[in-house]
């Protein structure tokens, strides 16, 4: 077997691992799971690290499963939370289960007929019939209180200033650890994978498997960093909140973009982390980029390396016709010739206030419209100088302090472009009837 520790090794995919666990990958063939909370009906790019994992590891000839939390996110996963969350019903449940697979299944043949052919499966089909008591006798004997304790995710909450931990919540860790036995037991799975966060319920499940799985019975861990940025803010996050992994949350022109916009020493880090590119391929982009940085070669890679994963080679080429054409010096007219589509596809996660169509019937002065009516500043007297510095364009035209806002602005029938600054800032005015 090719050495996978070694390759998550030198991607920056690798955190810790119990001992035994990279030869076990590098003696036979071996099944491993990840899982995955239903906690939305889509995926983010939080949990990309995840999914590039599962892919390596069939890559490198093992055998994935991809575990969908059907039972565990009834209760919620209490690793990094101040607060419980809302428990979810199961409607809604079921629609994110749903959700969450359908994604999975675009990276993982679930349908394969390969000897490592990936795995699917679904906590609550072996969790809904577990009466409380058969659990208690069953599971709860197996782990000791003092040892629940123990794990950071219980002592962060217990020491905190918030509420505490429910006994929901305490039980996560034991239906997680189950998870691990049952797969133990059922699909001969002997490594479960996660992010650093995950240890300790992991490990849990580790120990499950030791004491109910009987004599010579062995279980591993692997665990991968938790993705941050060179600046400490939160990875994945924009102006428009979670970065999704499906186009109707996320239009493939924003998740372009979104990797387009990555720093230099982001975009060296992730581009290992996020592509499939080899060592030899990945170290010539790097001495290229700082051969001339602002072309941002090792940016443009990036973006389009993991737009075709995630959403396909024509996406990618729509993606890179609408950066081409926002980043073109566009009139509103043309812009309008793309189409209504075409234009809420790349300026929707810009702020969006909203005017009546009454406030405009007569003309309304443009101080006062950005200001009062829209909140794109904060005060009539910063409305004010931005117009007067020549800062404001409406609709790609540059207006002053004296101009009036009217229906005439309006295109589409429900929409005036507002930019400001060097930077291109856009707000989209949403013009509503009364």
């Amino acid at each position: 077997m090719k050495n996978l520790v070694e390759e998550l090794k030198w991607r920056g995919l690798y955190h810790d691992s119990m001992p035994g666990t990279e030869e076990q990958l590098l003696k036979e063939v071996t099944t491993a799971y990840i899982g995955f909370d239903p906690t939305a009906d889509s995926l983010h790019i939080g949990s990309m690290v995840q999914i590039i994992l599962l892919v390596h590891l069939k890559n490198f000839g093992h055998q994935p499963i991809a575990l969908v939390g059907g039972a565990t996110g009834m209760i919620g996963d209490p690793s990094g939370k101040s607060d419980e969350r809302n428990l979810l019903n199961e409607e809604t449940l079921a629609k994110n289960v749903a959700g969450i697979k359908s994604v999975l299944s675009r990276f993982l043949d679930f349908n394969s007929n390969e000897a490592n052919a990936p795995i699917m499966v679904n906590n609550y089909d072996w969790m809904k019939e577990f009466s409380f008591i058969d659990f208690a006798r069953e599971v709860g004997k197996r782990i000791t209180v003092n040892y629940m304790m123990a794990k950071d995710s219980v002592k962060k909450r217990l020491s905190g200033e918030g509420e505490g931990m429910s006994f929901t919540e305490f039980t996560y860790q034991l239906i997680q650890g189950y998870d691990f036995y049952h797969l133990y037991k059922n699909n001969n799975c002997i490594l479960q994978m996660g992010g650093s966060d995950q240890w300790g319920n992991i490990t849990t499940g580790t120990e499950l498997v030791r004491r109910m799985g009987g004599e010579g019975s062995k279980a591993f861990a692997l665990t991968t960093p938790l993705i941050t940025k060179a600046d400490g803010s939160k990875f994945g996050k924009t102006e428009g909140g979670n970065v999704w992994l499906d186009a109707d949350k996320t239009s493939t022109y924003n998740f372009y973009q979104f990797w387009l916009r990555t720093t230099d020493v982001d975009a060296e880090k992730y581009i290992k982390i996020f592509t499939f590119l080899d060592k030899e391929t990945i170290e010539a982009l790097i001495e290229e980029h700082k051969a001339a940085p602002h072309l941002r070669v090792l940016q443009k890679k990036l973006a389009e390396e993991i737009t075709v994963f995630v959403h396909g080679k024509e996406a990618l080429e729509d993606a890179i016709k609408k950066s081409e054409f926002v980043f073109s010096n566009f009139s509103i007219d043309s812009l309008v010739e793309q189409g209504e589509d075409f234009f809420i596809d790349i300026f929707s996660e810009f702020d969006q206030p909203v005017v009546k169509k009454s406030d405009l019937m007569n003309g309304v002065d443009a101080v006062l419209a950005l200001s009062d009516l829209t909140q794109i500043f904060t005060s009539r007297g910063e409305a004010r100088k931005a117009l007067a510095s020549n800062a404001v364009s409406v609709n790609k035209e540059k207006i002053q302090v004296e101009t009036l806002l009217t229906l005439k602005d309006i295109f589409f029938e429900k929409y005036i472009l507002v930019q400001f600054g060097k930077k291109k800032k856009y707000f989209i005015i949403n013009v509503e009837n009364d």
